[in-house]
């Protein structure tokens, strides 16, 4: 029941209404999937408001997968490499997943072997930062691998 019932217990629904309207509030059902039905009597309005205050407070509570792309391509020189292995190693440890991919062009399509190779060696060089969720997978041009953030201990 409500906050100013005089004792909580089961309640017929006829007096539960009546109840109710004496006290100028509203029945309102809180569990119905019990037996008997659980009822409070309130404002229905304030439990609206309650209800989305909370609802609000979870969504802000749960947290945000964000996806940083790195991109390579099949013949990326070792300066490069290791560049974008620092921009990685930084996002992972932001807490964001990083998707690399190797784009293959026109013909290039032939080296799609050197781009796994080096899909790898980033996963492996990033080892003690991330995990690679999935193995290198080609897709139309493209080879993805993704890369999730170790929790921290």
């Amino acid at each position: 029941m409500g906050d100013n019932i005089p004792q909580p217990g089961i309640y017929p629904l006829r007096e539960a209404q009546r109840l109710a309207e004496s006290l100028e509030l509203d029945l309102v059902e809180i569990s119905a999937k019990v037996d008997p039905p659980v009822c409070k009597i309130i404002d229905y309005q304030k439990y609206v408001y309650q209800q989305k205050k909370k609802a609000k407070e979870m969504k802000s509570n749960a947290s945000k997968v964000v996806i940083k792309e790195i991109r390579f391509g099949p013949n990326t020189d070792e300066h490069d490499f290791q560049f974008k292995l620092k921009h990685a190693i930084n996002f992972l440890q932001e807490g964001s997943k990083v998707k690399a991919y190797v784009f293959f062009r026109g013909r290039s399509i032939l080296f799609s072997e050197q781009g796994e190779k080096l899909l790898l060696r980033f996963a492996l060089e990033l080892e003690e930062y991330g995990k690679a969720e999935q193995m290198p997978k080609l897709e139309g041009k493209r080879m993805i691998m993704m890369i999730a953030p170790v929790k921290k201990k």
